[in-house]
């Protein structure tokens, strides 16, 4: 069950980029300037694709605990 702990840490690798990147968006729109009505727009769509990182780290978790039982 090896490989299904090394692709768990790759999924969660990959969830963990994802909230790195959405940690950057929100500091970028912040940086900008932009008016209330304009951040809260930006900010809404990088509250979706948080909750989509979160997600995928937590399946990636998810994979590495469940290779580690089966092992």
């Amino acid at each position: 069950m090896d490989w299904l702990i090394w692709t768990g840490a790759a999924v969660t690798l990959l969830g963990l980029a994802g909230l790195v990147w959405c940690i950057a968006k929100v500091a970028a729109a912040r940086k900008a300037g932009l008016s209330d009505a304009d951040l809260r727009t930006r900010l809404q769509r990088v509250v979706a694709l948080n909750f989509a990182a979160l997600l995928v780290s937590a399946l990636g978790l998810m994979l590495v605990v469940v290779g580690i039982l089966m092992a």
